[in-house]
Parts: structure tokens; C-alpha cells; sequence
């Protein structure tokens, strides 16, 4: 099967190794993919244990049931629009085309040992 990340790679040597805790992000972008094929694959726990504390769904009781029923879309392709890399922070913004929807985000990632995804902002 081919990492729905968009890798032209075998999900098996690509993101998979993340999901089964096998091997760590070595930056935002590397766990920006591995996350979206987490959604793709139904690894909602891959999800989870990559957020950052600060983001407000620690505080949502549905969350993992939330996010079991977006696992269920159609994750058609992810698209990197750009990547500012840092030390401790980065972000990466993307458009991953989902069902019949394209979410636009600009995500927020903190390191903090390994890199976690804090926060995003919607675009247009």
C-alpha cells in the first residue's frame, strides 16, 4: 500500500514506523505526514499521543471518539505548501483534501524531546 502522506513510498517504510512508536519525527514535517496517514489509517491513538498538552482538545471529553469518526473520511492528498523549520518551533502549512472538503491549515508544532503538534490556523 502507498503512505497516503504522499511520499510515493510504501506505507510500511514510510509512516508506519511512527505509528508503531518504532521511529521519531526528526522534525514538524516529517510528523505533519506521519499524522495525516495516522488519520488515514484510523491510528487515532498516534494522534493523541502527538498532540501538544496546550492544544484545548485535552480538555474535550469526545475527543478520541471525534477523532475515530474523521478517521472514517476519505483522505484523498495531502498537499505541503510550505515548512518554516526551527530549533523548538516550526510550523507547516498544508491543504489536505478530505471527503468532498479541503482543510487549509497552518499548523504550530512545539519540541519539547519530540516534536508535538500545538496548534493550528485556518486559511482561506
Amino acid at each position: 500500500m502507498s503512505c497516503p502522506c504522499g511520499s510515493n513510498q510504501k506505507y510500511k517504510k514510510c509512516c508506519e514506523p511512527f505509528h508503531k512508536g518504532k521511529k521519531k519525527a526528526k522534525n514538524a514535517l516529517e510528523l505533519m505526514k506521519s499524522r495525516y496517514s495516522a488519520y488515514a489509517t484510523n491510528k487515532p491513538k498516534y494522534i493523541i499521543k502527538t498532540t501538544h498538552k496546550n492544544n484545548p482538545e485535552w480538555n474535550n471529553p469526545n475527543w478520541l471518539e471525534e477523532i475515530k469518526v474523521f478517521c472514517n473520511s476519505e483522505f484523498k492528498k495531502l498537499e505541503i505548501i510550505s515548512f518554516e523549520d526551527g530549533e523548538n518551533e516550526a510550523f507547516v502549512e498544508f491543504k489536505a483534501y478530505i471527503d468532498d472538503f479541503i482543510i487549509h491549515e497552518k499548523s504550530r508544532f512545539l519540541k519539547e524531546g519530540v516534536w508535538l503538534y500545538e496548534s493550528g490556523e485556518m486559511k482561506d
